[in-house]
């Protein structure tokens, strides 16, 4: 986690998987579930959703992400809005997540990144530090376990 910026998290990570394939487990809803969280996804920009995780009460995260598609290019970015549906404690969160997709040999280069976390909140800190550890480790393996699957 880079500690010069408190309002984002940046991963960048190498998938032995075509940007095709990679793009299938990005926007299909029943892939989705499989490494990210369940949720009625739809490649439309400007369509709403939830995703149902786990609450993480320290966090103030109720378990219910609000989301909706802000912008995409097939195969090449996925950018959605992430709000808290019932916001805790004061978390009250609205992050951005893009997916920017990279071809890089017969694999493709995936970059995350998590924006909008508020510098001066110890809950979203805490939420960003979390996170930050989440999105590299199981939800990256996650979704390279259903690659190898698909």
């Amino acid at each position: 986690m880079s500690d010069d910026d408190l309002t984002t998290v940046h991963v960048d990570q190498f998938l032995a998987h075509p940007p095709a394939k990679v793009w299938r487990a990005l926007t299909e809803p029943e892939l989705i579930a499989q490494w990210l969280m369940p949720g009625d996804f739809r490649l439309v920009v400007g369509h709403r959703y939830t995703l149902q995780a786990r609450a993480m009460p320290g966090t103030g995260f109720s378990g219910t992400v609000a989301a909706e598609v802000l912008a995409f290019e097939t195969q090449k970015m996925l950018r959605v809005g992430w709000r808290d549906a019932n916001p805790q404690d004061g978390s009250d969160a609205d992050w951005t997540i893009t997916w920017t997709l990279r071809p890089e040999g017969t694999g493709t280069r995936l970059f995350l990144l998590h924006e909008g976390f508020d510098p001066d909140n110890p809950l979203q800190q805490r939420a960003r530090a979390i996170m930050d550890g989440g999105w590299r480790s199981g939800v990256i393996r996650g979704l390279e376990a259903v690659l190898d699957r698909m």
